[in-house]
């Protein structure tokens, strides 16, 4: 009941996913609930015994009901083409039906006008009966759906004894008696011989004859009658009138006109049943259906014309389709339906059949696994236990990160705020320093956050780089600065090198550059409690090294399993450990003892970067002397969530993703990344990445703008170093000659003291009198006694020279090591590693005493920032206070006035019109009243108030030229582009992202007061 218990609460917060803490409290539950007899064991695998057959039943039942419904599907599809079919036949009997129609009575309509001009409009008459029925016979084919014709003239009643003696023979009604006495009669005077039995008939003397009649001459169209028996076939039928006129009518015609000009009428009687049987007799070749003609004038009662003579049939299908006979006031209809009923499909049977045994093969198979595998779980019960407690751990992580990443912002806004502003009060250089280095860490804790959540993009390669201008050399010793305090708790060595022929400045995406040199320092800082940490950086043109051959080895544990390395004491390396790239290492120190030229703005030149297009390949190199990655697992080494073993995340954190990411963060870049590790010995990652050149006049203004400032006045400083390992040395001259100091580098003692002579006389084979001596701790502990019997002698002797300022170099120091440092005669800074130009620089300011005080990087918008916000005044709302204090205290620093609102409700009182602020800057997420409807009421206020006839919400427009238009400002942590665009549709005026980076923020101030900017002094 217990582990039924737990796994409906796992389920449970699965589907929630509406609360963190659930999930954290089950994950907490599974870690305290550890079975540790079999009995526990046994249930669970019981449990899953019993769930199995109850799920193989569900998906026999889901295996059915999936297959009837692709029978169903199949089956519709047969219908749905029946059903085409079926319409597709209906409409073409329809169609041919009509068209035939329609060409009869358009012949009847000519033989109409022919009567009215040969016999009434020529004297003596041009026609007789003869001639009629010698025409009418000849021209039947034209009239293939009419059985007769004939022509019944009009005769009034005065008239009728002279029409009689004129024929010789007395007018009859339809039952051939003579007629009675009526006002008018149309006995049929012409006829075809196949309706010869109409003469002397009354037209007029039958019910639906003479309403035809009247209808026909009063509308001047043929009209139809219904349908009735036919007499002489007495097949269903029915008779056409058209009116024939004695006189020309007017162009509008009135009723009463053309009852006047009316002289007779044309019949034609439409043998409907056999013509329609003659139509189908046409298509007996396809003859499938069966089809029905009916007269729905009155669609309660509907009049068969012709109905089949098959009554049975399929009558699933039935389709109707409209005739148009000509007569506006009848309506006609084709009805179709199969004549026999659609055989049964084999595809739509046989395919869902075979689906459905597949999936129970298929089912059958899966659950014989599923049972094999629940019955050997007693040897795997402790390892199943693990898994769903890691599967618990890894929802409450991805719940974790999803819930609070947006979170961090926030007080990471007020951390870096705060730091920026402490870095304005004086600081000593230590402390600046510090504050430098804590700033630096919490804007790349901000990029990591950024990284986790651009996990999902790497995954789905949506990833985009940036293309913007970076210096390389200042992106590794911030990377180094952030594991200096660690790299120095451990003794480790951390330095950095870059190349002379590396180009200042590149064009690529420095976030994710740096993003992989982090990744590769930080686990190396992990692994290695003793040695060093090296990065290296030059062109890849000038290794020696392939990648390509390298990556063959270096990924490939299997060759080496049966090597064994041998270890000598000291190496020539950074630490005197031994390293996995042995190789590389030397190629790299032959690089250090060749790039003896100073750093200078020429060293661009030499590479030739003015003018020279393509691209540039970097390759960076970190090594370490660290545990080193086991043989097995060097093969997954870049497999996401993997590590080398199950103790390795236990022992050393993290969880194995931060390769993967980069992995394909250099195959982004167009490089490759690849690694050399022995065990016991260290490792060696190796990548390279592609980046752009940049144009040589660009790239002095910016090399300009990111030089350390301070360095200007320590530049042609002369220094000895004094380090007994060549390769450390070779890197502090680096740093030093980074800065513009002339560098020499000895290893004893005793060399120095012979290169400045006795008495402090300088030798002559010596070039300058030295201004500082660095001296490497561990020297200066091999050889204290030697170091302070030179400086009494120097002391104490009569001086020419004054005597140079000691610094002591050293990873870590004791407080103990300090003052007996301070007693032998160092300086009271000691030069702390892993060296940065910035921090070296500090520390000679305070040792030689420079009385300017020591900036980081002076930002020179902040002097623009001043001239664009002196006397502003500018409103800051948000609801958190540490936000108000950090923005108020970067607006203030840049000259403005600054007023704050902890509300929405509070910064629409005090910026209801008229009001003294000039802009205004909105937190989005507030409570009550967020930043986008305060936004929109503040538009609204503007427009009742200064602009009636303008739109009430507005963004960067037309309305921004309005005087009374208050530029607002959106910051938020949310950086996605949805907000940014909703910020625009609410009235916003730009976008500031948490936290406040000075030189976002003075952008986007000098963006909306641009034109202010413009036209001072």
């Amino acid at each position: 009941m217990k582990i039924r218990n737990m796994v409906l609460m796992w389920l449970k917060a699965q589907q929630s996913h509406s609360s963190v803490q659930a999930t954290v409290d089950l994950v907490q539950k599974f870690v305290t609930w550890i079975p540790v007899d079999k009995k526990r064991c046994y249930s669970l695998i019981h449990a899953c015994k019993i769930v199995w057959p109850i799920l193989w039943r569900c998906y026999i039942i889901f295996a059915i009901f999936a297959s009837f419904l692709y029978y169903s599907h199949l089956d519709n599809e047969i219908k749905d083409r029946r059903r085409e079919a079926l319409i597709s036949m209906c409409e073409q009997r329809a169609r041919m039906l009509q068209e035939q129609f329609i060409v009869s009575v358009n012949h009847i309509h000519a033989l109409a006008i022919l009567v009215s001009t040969f016999h009434f409009n020529t004297s003596p008459s041009a026609i007789y009966q003869r001639t009629f029925a010698e025409y009418t016979a000849n021209t039947a084919f034209e009239r293939p759906l009419v059985g007769g014709v004939a022509y019944a003239q009009r005769v009034a009643s005065a008239e009728r004894d002279s029409f009689e003696e004129e024929h010789g023979w007395t007018i009859k009604t339809m039952e051939r008696v003579p007629s009675p006495a009526r006002d008018e009669y149309a006995p049929a005077i012409f006829y075809q011989e196949t309706v010869s039995y109409l003469e002397s008939l009354d037209m007029m003397s039958g019910e639906e004859d003479k309403e035809n009649i009247l209808r026909a001459r009063a509308t001047g169209k043929a009209v139809l009658t219904r349908p009735f028996r036919l007499l002489g076939s007495h097949h269903l039928g029915v008779v056409m009138t058209i009116p024939v006129y004695k006189t020309k009518l007017p162009d509008s015609p009135t009723v009463e006109q053309r009852v006047q000009a009316t002289a007779g009428y044309i019949g034609g009687a439409f043998d409907v049943e056999s013509l329609v049987e003659k139509l189908l007799g046409q298509l007996a070749g396809r003859q499938e259906i069966v089809v029905n003609v009916y007269d729905i004038t009155n669609s309660s009662d509907p009049l068969v014309m012709y109905q089949s003579q098959y009554q049975d049939g399929d009558m699933t299908f039935i389709h109707m389709c409209d005739l148009d006979f000509g007569d506006p006031f009848r309506k006609h209809q084709v009805v179709c339906r199969y004549l026999q009923k659609a055989p049964t499909s084999n595809s739509a049977v046989g395919n869902p059949l075979m689906c459905f045994v597949i999936a129970i093969l298929f089912g059958y198979i899966v659950y014989n696994g599923l049972m094999g595998i629940a019955n050997v779980m007693d040897d795997l019960d402790e390892m199943q236990r693990l898994k769903v407690q890691a599967e618990a751990a890894d929802v409450a992580k991805s719940q974790f990160l999803a819930t609070v990443s947006h979170e961090i912002r926030t007080p990471m806004n007020g951390i870096l705020g705060m730091l920026s502003l402490l870095q304005d009060t004086e600081l000593s250089s230590t402390q600046q320093s510090y504050t430098q280095t804590a700033q630096v860490c919490g804007k790349a804790l901000i990029a990591l956050i950024n990284q986790v959540l651009d996990r999902a993009k790497i995954e789905g390669g949506k990833l985009e780089l940036e293309v913007v201008a970076f210096s390389v050399r200042s992106i590794v010793d911030d990377v180094v600065s952030l594991f200096s305090e660690k790299s120095r708790s451990r003794g480790l060595e951390l330095a950095v090198f870059v190349s002379d022929t590396v180009p200042e400045i590149l064009l690529g995406d420095p976030g994710r550059f740096r993003q992989i040199i982090t990744t590769l320092v930080g686990n190396s800082v992990k692994f290695t409690k003793r040695g060093h940490i090296f990065v290296k950086v030059h062109l890849a043109d000038d290794s020696k090294v392939e990648l390509d051959a390298k990556t063959k080895t270096m990924t490939n544990g299997k060759h080496n399993e049966g090597v064994v390395r041998i270890r000598s004491h000291v190496f020539n390396t950074l630490s005197g450990c031994e390293t996995a790239d042995d190789q590389s290492g030397r190629d790299v120190f032959q690089g250090l003892r060749v790039a003896e030229r100073p750093q200078s703005d020429t060293s661009t030149d030499d590479f030739g970067l003015e003018g020279m297009p393509g691209n540039i390949t970097l390759m960076v190199s970190v090594e370490d002397t660290g545990i080193g990655i086991p043989l097995h697992a060097q093969e997954r080494v870049f497999m996401p969530f993997m590590q080398a073993d199950s103790s390795t995340s236990r022992h050393f954190g993290g969880t194995g993703i931060g390769l993967s990411i980069s992995k394909c963060l250099v195959q982004l870049m167009g490089g490759q990344i690849g690694f050399i590790s022995w065990p016991r010995v260290g490792s060696t990652f190796t990548f390279t990445a592609v980046f752009g050149r940049f144009d040589e006049a660009r790239c002095g203004y910016l090399k300009k703008n990111i030089q350390d400032d301070s360095a200007n006045s320590i530049e042609g400083i002369k220094a000895i170093v004094l380090d007994h390992r060549s390769a450390r040395a070779a890197v502090t001259k680096y740093h030093l000659k980074r800065l513009g100091i002339e560098v020499e580098v000895t290893n004893s003692v005793k060399i120095v003291a012979g290169l400045l002579g006795k008495g402090g006389c300088i030798n002559p084979g010596f070039k300058c009198q030295p201004d500082i001596i660095f001296v490497e701790k561990d020297l200066w502990l091999y050889s204290e006694a030697d170091l302070n019997s030179w400086l009494h002698e120097w002391k104490h002797n009569g001086c020419i020279c004054k005597l140079p300022k000691l610094i002591l170099l050293a990873t870590n120091v004791s407080s103990e090591e300090l003052e007996e440092a301070k007693a032998s005669g160092f300086a009271d800074t000691v030069v702390m590693k892993p060296l940065r130009a910035s921090l070296v620089a500090a520390c000679l300011h305070q040792v030689l005493g420079s009385a300017r005080r020591v900036q980081h990087a002076i930002d020179t918008n902040e002097s623009v920032g001043k001239k664009v916000l002196f006397g502003k005044k500018i409103l800051v709302v948000d609801d958190n206070m540490v936000n108000r204090i950090v923005a108020a205290g970067a607006l203030k620093k840049l000259g403005a006035e600054v007023e704050c609102a902890d509300s929405g409700k509070a910064a629409l009182a005090m910026l209801k019109p008229p009001h003294h602020y000039d802009a205004c800057f909105m937190d989005i997420q507030m409570p009550e009243m967020d930043g986008f409807d305060v936004t929109r009421r503040i538009r609204l206020m503007e427009s009742s108030t200064y602009h009636n006839d303008g739109p009430a919400v507005g963004g960067v427009g037309s309305s921004l030229l309005s005087k009374h238009h208050m530029p607002i400002l959106a910051m938020t942590a949310d950086v996605i582009h949805a907000t940014y665009e909703e910020c625009m549709k609410c009235g916003m005026d730009g976008y500031v992202s948490k936290p406040l980076v000075e030189e976002n923020l003075f952008q986007a101030i000098s963006k909306i007061f641009k034109q202010n900017h413009n036209s001072d002094p």
